[in-house]
């Protein structure tokens, strides 16, 4: 087992090895594993704060909120500002609106 701290939090490795040092198993526990409900919160309030702004203003700051935990998470999967997102927003049950990059 290892732990190593990198900019968005401890990552933390599980190996499990045959006699021929063959990795038989493998576990990972990412820092957004650990992170989630702040994640969660964060984007909650970032997106409550900007629901009668721009739908690229939206989609921005909720980006942003996830990066503040996540650095790695967009920049590793996509160019900044343009990280895949659907954001439903609800009201009493209802969608009011929809926003999608």
């Amino acid at each position: 087992m290892a732990h190593v701290e990198a900019p968005r939090g401890v990552l933390i490795h599980d190996y499990q090895v045959d006699d021929n040092a063959i990795i038989q198993s493998a576990n990972f526990v990412v820092a957004t594993q650990h992170n989630i409900a702040s994640i969660n919160t964060s984007i909650k309030d970032a997106a409550s704060s900007l629901l009668d702004k721009s739908d690229q203003e939206l989609l921005d700051g909720v980006e942003f909120a996830i990066r503040c935990y996540d650095p790695c998470l967009s920049c590793s999967t996509h160019r900044v500002g343009q990280m895949p997102m659907d954001i439903s927003v609800n009201q009493n049950g209802a969608c009011v609106r929809n926003l999608r990059r």
